[in-house]
């Protein structure tokens, strides 16, 4: 395996989670009292950013916050996990919030008001050919189309929220990343130069032009919180890629990597270094790293 740090650049949101944990998610026109409020840094982009700079990754953050308490808030939470944050932008309007309801169960329901995140640019940030570029959906399709025509090396993107994709972009992808639902959502997917699928509690698999090269069982956990878990498996199956991990080791990292965030409360959760996954997954499956 590659010892050294592969460098990821994260292109997306950073938000401020404002989350009510409740024992179950409202019907239509329902108020549910008895809730718990909590505030947390958030953004799939910032989630991400923040999973790789714990998993021992290098990582840059390329977003945008507003020039408000919570924008600040956002930005010392990056820098605390060990993220680069120069390529955040201030700008006049709000940090995005995301309004979240959680269950007991961890299931979630959530609204965004991206506020600053709809006016990132990429004007002035540049691309090294080592860096690996991972983008989301939750900034403009525009600014992820200009990332992936930018960005000279490995190109990853987590297609979340589901959207139609142009056919460009899908192509420029080296990696996709979307869960079952976003799979069955976008068909363009099926002829996809590689695309990674996550299946929750049913583990995930990997499909190169839609056959299927491999597959990996999720780990069991307590459910805390799934709002960061794809995030958390975003970041670790991109390093653990990048670092020269075959497809099924990758996915097997990435599956115990995401359990992890699932058992922690938070949208940016305390995670190990990589290495600590390859070793428990290799005593899992008996192989060596």
């Amino acid at each position: 395996m590659n010892t050294t740090r592969p460098a990821v650049t994260v292109v997306g949101s950073i938000n401020l989670d404002l989350i009510a944990t409740a024992e179950r998610l409202p019907t239509s026109g329902e108020t549910i009292g008895g809730a718990v409020l909590s505030e947390q840094p958030g953004g799939k982009g910032a989630n991400q950013a923040a999973a790789a700079a714990r998993l021992g990754g290098s990582a840059r953050m390329v977003g945008a916050i507003g020039k408000d308490a919570s924008g600040q808030r956002m930005l010392d939470a990056l820098a605390a996990a060990g993220v680069e944050t120069s390529d955040v932008a201030r700008l006049p309007e709000p940090t995005g919030t995301a309004l979240i309801v959680v269950d007991r169960d961890g299931e979630n329901q959530i609204v965004v008001c991206p506020g600053a995140n709809s006016h990132l640019s990429l004007d002035g940030v540049e691309f090294g050919p080592e860096e690996t570029v991972l983008c989301q959906l939750e900034v403009g399709l525009d600014v992820v189309l200009e990332a992936a025509r930018k960005a000279p090396g490995f190109f990853v993107l987590n297609a979340a929220p589901a959207m139609d994709l142009p056919a460009e972009l899908l192509e420029r992808c080296d990696l996709v990343i979307v869960n079952e639902s976003e799979y069955a959502l976008i068909p363009a997917l099926a002829e996809a130069k590689l695309v990674a699928v996550t299946y929750g509690k049913d583990g995930s698999e990997m499909f190169e032009h839609g056959r299927k090269v491999a597959e990996a069982p999720s780990v069991s956990v307590a459910v805390a919180n799934t709002v960061g878990a794809g995030d958390a498996f975003c970041a670790a199956l991109v390093l653990a890629l990048r670092s020269g991990l075959d497809y099924t080791r990758a996915l097997a990292v990435a599956n115990a990597v995401g359990a992890d965030a699932v058992g922690d409360p938070s949208s940016q959760p305390n995670l190990a270094q990589l290495g600590h996954y390859l070793e428990r997954t290799a005593a899992a499956s008996g192989a060596s790293s």
